[in-house]
């Protein structure tokens, strides 16, 4: 009787990223980078590919795929004085990266001048493969100058424009606020005030300009008494609506640049006891977690924060595996925003 026979396996004599990292005397790393068309020195990948094809080398390419990834780093720039438009983009770059396998790393710079940037974004373009810049840094030109000069690829989060020197993710600004102030419109608010956000920022002169642009169509006169400066910050929201409530002759609605200033209006309002709608309808934008936080709820330009971060990781990725030393390829991605009514507005009070 024959004895069954034992199955045999058999030892691959395949050769690994280990023994090609050797050869060319570079770390498993810089092979995964030059094989995968990384940022690596011209050298660098010569001698790479030397050894690969002296040892005959063939990689996983799923492995590959997943190394070049894990291996590809992303830098987010922050200095937004919004809690809670920071969460969003978190959720979004957090979700965009875990699907991505890619590395992201946060940097926050805090006040700093010109020169202390210019110093930062140096140092930062040397150990990144990509930025992420939203704002008020998406238009700072210190940090999107070195950069680009860096030949580093930039995505700008809500930049109110197209530009011609990194790729943005943006909305449109300007229809937004157009939207918005035909809402109070309709409601039959003709005494309409404005909180601005930062001056230095473009979406905040297009949402500005959407505001006055409806007021114009609707044959209303933009009252300078009733535009007041803000920055963004619940506390210039308060000074703002302050300002606006404490006139002869206050506004029936306001509307604010962002949650957070319309959220202070609202406390501003409650402080006066003034209702909120039936006194004094407030709206705000962007559609962050402090439109739902505040009593009553806020009527808001959704502001798809997340989804523009996600987008702006997809368009990052392309851009590092697609490049080549003599092309740049720009992209002006713009999401649809979505006005979202709530409990904040209701029509003027018979004076």
């Amino acid at each position: 009787m024959d004895k069954p026979k034992k199955s045999v396996r058999r030892k691959t004599s395949g050769v690994t990223i280990d023994e090609v990292a050797a050869l060319a005397g570079v770390s498993p790393m810089t092979v995964s980078r030059a094989i995968n068309q990384g940022k690596v020195r011209d050298d660098t990948r010569e001698r790479v590919m030397r050894a690969v094809q002296a040892l005959g080398y063939t990689p996983n390419l799923a492995a590959s795929t997943l190394a070049a990834a894990q291996h590809t780093r992303i830098a987010l720039i922050y200095t937004n004085p919004s809690g809670a438009y920071l969460r969003e983009l978190l959720v979004g770059l957090l979700r965009g990266a875990s699907n991505a396998a890619i590395q992201l790393v946060i940097h926050y710079w805090d006040n700093l001048d010109p020169v202390a940037e210019r110093r930062a974004a140096r140092a930062l373009a040397g150990r990144v493969d990509g930025v992420i810049l939203p704002p008020p840094l998406c238009e700072s030109p210190v940090a999107v100058t070195e950069l680009v000069q860096a030949g580093i690829p930039v995505v700008a989060i809500a930049s109110g424009h197209l530009r011609d020197d990194v790729s943005c993710v943006r909305i449109d600004d300007f229809h937004a606020g157009k939207e918005m102030a035909e809402h109070l419109i309709q409601h039959g608010h003709t005494r309409i005030g404005f909180i601005r956000g930062r001056n230095d920022l473009s979406a905040s002169a297009r949402r500005y300009d959407g505001f006055a642009t409806a007021l114009h169509e609707a044959g209303l006169e933009v009252e300078p008494s009733l535009v007041q400066e803000g920055d963004y910050t619940y506390r210039s929201g308060l000074e703002a609506a302050e300002k606006l409530l404490s006139q002869p002759q206050p506004p029936t609605a306001i509307f604010a640049s962002n949650d957070d200033m319309a959220a202070a209006a609202i406390s501003v309002a409650h402080r006066q006891g003034l209702d909120v709608p039936r006194d004094l309808s407030v709206v705000g934008f962007d559609d962050t977690s402090a439109a739902t936080t505040v009593w009553p709820e806020l009527t808001t330009l959704h502001q798809p924060i997340a989804a523009m971060a996600d987008a702006a990781i997809d368009i990052l990725l392309r851009t590092i595996r697609q490049r080549t030393d003599d092309s740049r390829v720009l992209t002006d991605h713009v999401l649809p925003h979505r006005l979202v009514m709530r409990d904040s507005v209701a029509h003027p009070p018979k004076r």
